[in-house]
């Protein structure tokens, strides 16, 4: 597939896309970019956050899991469904019970000034260096089967790209947002779904047939039942259920789209369709990586990363036209997980930080103007921790950055279940270190758990420990209210 015809479906994919932000940025203002001014149909933000949730990591990783983890991943996507659960029935009841603009409002008013700013504080810190990371990852894709070939540096690609999110999300925010990650999600899903077919046709095999070959395979196995074992199916279970519950309940570009639907009840009803739908499609995900483990087999081939098998096999083997639909969903896939953080982020400073949201005396021009000062000075974070990333060529280093960016979601865990659940007052200049504390205290109990605990290897549930810590530390120095 030549350079050429990628970039020239990339222009197609992008012109597309400012179509879309086109008609949903006129006339838009500070409310249309923070909440989408609340009359986002519901339907049309539970699709959307389908390529929220799939971020290009997911896109490329998930189907390289089956090859590590077999189907256990689907436990915790079982846990997934009940986290949405406890979302739709707690939190959002929550949030527009309060009007919330950013979530993190809800700190102050149940606790105090720097439990506010530590939670937001959190928050940042996260999705700053996970959106970074996600992009980085994409854009590498695109400069090794692209810019490479033209001699074009990498930090041209990364500014091509995220000038193009600037240009689409400043002015029209969450209302731009809901409309375009609909187009990313439908081009995310046709890949897959036209991955598959084009596996079984290289294959000669028809798809019924593809499935049962997936169903008695050893990769199928969901399972694991040794307690030991970093995948025990209780622990992926709790685990997806409380990631769910803090890297979307508790995340403000997640939330975000949620507060833009009309009313509470559309806003569950849009919680409880996206869930069911994203079952099924991490489940496609995984019955794709499946079909790739066979193709390789079947074919002999080698692939040494497990992330580069979709990729690899898309581009190389299965024709221009398979390789076109790779490219395109990893396209969408890719700025679902920027223009989302970029906006969430913008809105978290503006009204955490700067609270833009409560300022009186200043007229609506200089808000805006505040806030694209904060929309490009978040961009160009964005910009240099790519930079930074790209010299990181140890992808285990990698691979702990994204663990590091896990951990800052244990204190938010500790500190909304606290404030939920208890009705105790805490010692507010106290919650910055608690939050801090925990997930290092987390930290060294992973590295050396094998030692302390006879064997024992974390896995996600260092989530739950880290939000415990949180809470027990809020409790310690707390009183009754």
């Amino acid at each position: 597939m030549s350079p050429l015809l990628i970039l020239g479906i990339f222009l197609i994919y992008t012109l597309i896309l400012f179509s879309i932000t086109w008609f949903t940025a006129r006339k838009a203002d500070n409310q249309s970019f923070f909440i989408g001014n609340k009359v986002s149909p519901w339907f049309v933000v539970a699709y959307g956050m389908i390529g929220a949730s799939l971020s290009g990591v997911t896109f490329m990783s998930v189907p390289g899991w089956v090859k590590d983890t077999q189907f256990s991943y689907m436990v915790v996507v079982i846990g997934y469904l009940f986290g949405y659960l406890v979302i739709a029935l707690v939190l959002l009841p929550l949030y527009y019970r309060l009007k919330l603009t950013s979530i993190y409002s809800y700190l102050e008013q149940r606790f105090g000034f720097w439990s506010h700013k530590t939670g937001a504080g959190f928050f940042i810190l996260s999705r700053t260096l996970g959106a970074s990371l996600r992009m980085f990852l994409v854009i590498n894709v695109l400069q090794i089967f692209v810019f490479d070939a033209w001699h074009v540096p990498f930090w041209i690609n990364v500014l091509v790209f995220i000038t193009l999110i600037i240009l689409y999300t400043l002015k029209g925010g969450i209302r731009t947002i809901i409309w375009t990650d609909t187009l990313q999600t439908t081009f995310m899903l046709l890949a897959v779904i036209l991955s598959v077919i084009y596996i079984g046709k290289n294959l000669h095999i028809p798809l019924l047939k593809l499935v049962s070959i997936v169903k008695e395979s050893s990769v199928s196995k969901m399972f694991i039942t040794d307690w030991h074992h970093p995948r025990f199916f209780l622990k992926q279970f709790f685990s997806g259920m409380f990631i769910t519950i803090v890297m979307t309940g508790l995340d403000q570009e997640m939330m975000q789209k949620n507060l833009s639907c009309r009313n509470i009840r559309e806003a569950q009803k849009n919680m409880f369709t996206f869930s069911g739908i994203l079952a099924v499609v991490n489940l496609s995900f995984l019955f794709l990586g499946a079909l790739l483990l066979i193709f390789i087999q079947n074919k002999g081939l080698t692939v040494i990363s497990s992330d580069d098998i979709f990729p690899t096999i898309a581009i190389k083997y299965l024709g221009p036209v398979a390789g076109v639909v790779f490219l395109i969903g990893l396209i969408s896939a890719a700025f679902p997980s920027a223009d989302g953080a970029l906006t969430s982020l913008t809105t978290s400073v503006s009204i955490d930080f700067l609270g833009l949201e409560r300022r009186e005396g200043i007229s609506e021009k200089t808000k805006t103007r505040i806030r694209y000062a904060v929309h490009l000075t978040i961009a160009l974070v964005f910009f240099i921790s790519v930079l930074i990333f790209s010299t990181l060529n140890d992808k285990a280093v990698i691979d702990k950055l994204f663990t590091i960016a896990g951990y800052t979601y244990g204190p938010l865990l500790g500190l909304y279940s606290f404030g939920l659940f208890t009705k105790r007052k805490v010692n507010d200049k106290i919650t910055p270190a608690i939050a801090i504390i925990s997930p290092v205290a987390c930290y060294f109990l992973s590295k050396y758990s094998v030692l302390l605990f006879n064997g024992y290897k974390f896995g996600f549930e260092l989530l739950l420990l880290n939000g415990l810590l949180t809470f027990t530390g809020l409790y310690i120095f707390s009183k009754r209210s």
